[in-house]
């Protein structure tokens, strides 16, 4: 995939842009959509349909009784990180009935994030087993909505049984600056678990520093 530069007067990179792809997954009404929009420079696409009465039986919708809308294929956004490393996000939807869509989408993927909400913690159970058995690195990203109390990492990290080398982080998918450290943590575990199946030749080229990546 190449990045053109459509600026009159500024020079291509000498090596085309560094792409990867970064999924962003969890349960129902976890904040998906939200980080997504968030960090994305560009206008997120976004496939929401209106929650009916008619999806009533099969949505649970405990815990987030003022959701309107669900996610019904994906999200997808874009974020340079540097002139030369881009991340195409894409967010999975949460429902069960939509799971048929998380092999398509995860195709080609480097990592992912799995965004957690400490009320509704079981909820991102299935996200941890599909990107274990695939052999994704992911990052445990905790979403820190108001009112929800805060647990220590090593709590989440032993309710959820999490290898040690997963990195547990806490965030707030609203803010575009918490949201990007979030990705950062998702490349730069992907790059020191490089023998996983997402971890490209082209994600070896990125820096391994935090300082580098944001850079």
């Amino acid at each position: 995939m190449v990045f053109r530069r459509s600026e009159a007067g500024r020079q291509r990179s000498a090596t085309d842009p560094v792409t990867l792809k970064l999924l962003v997954a969890g349960g129902f009404g976890v904040g998906k959509t939200t980080l997504v929009g968030a960090v994305s420079e560009i206008r997120p696409l976004r496939t929401e349909e209106v929650l009916t009465e008619a999806g009533r039986p099969v949505d649970d919708t405990r815990g987030v009784e003022g959701k309107r809308t669900t996610t019904v294929a994906m999200d997808f956004g874009r974020i340079t990180l540097r002139d030369d490393l881009v991340l195409y996000l894409f967010g999975t939807p949460g429902q069960d009935r939509f799971w048929f869509l998380w092999d398509e989408l995860a195709q080609g993927a480097l990592g992912a994030v799995v965004l957690a909400d400490t009320r509704r913690l079981a909820d991102c159970f299935a996200a941890v087993d599909y990107f274990e058995r695939r052999d994704i690195p992911f990052t445990l990203a905790v979403n820190v909505f108001d009112g929800a109390v805060r647990y220590p990492e090593e709590t989440v990290r032993e309710a959820l049984d999490l290898d040690p080398e997963v990195p547990v982080v806490l965030c707030d998918a609203r803010e575009r600056d918490s949201a990007k450290q979030v990705l950062i943590s998702v490349v730069e575990h992907a790059i020191a678990t490089g023998g996983s199946r997402g971890c490209t030749t082209a994600a070896r080229r990125c820096p391994q520093t935090r300082d580098g990546l944001v850079g």
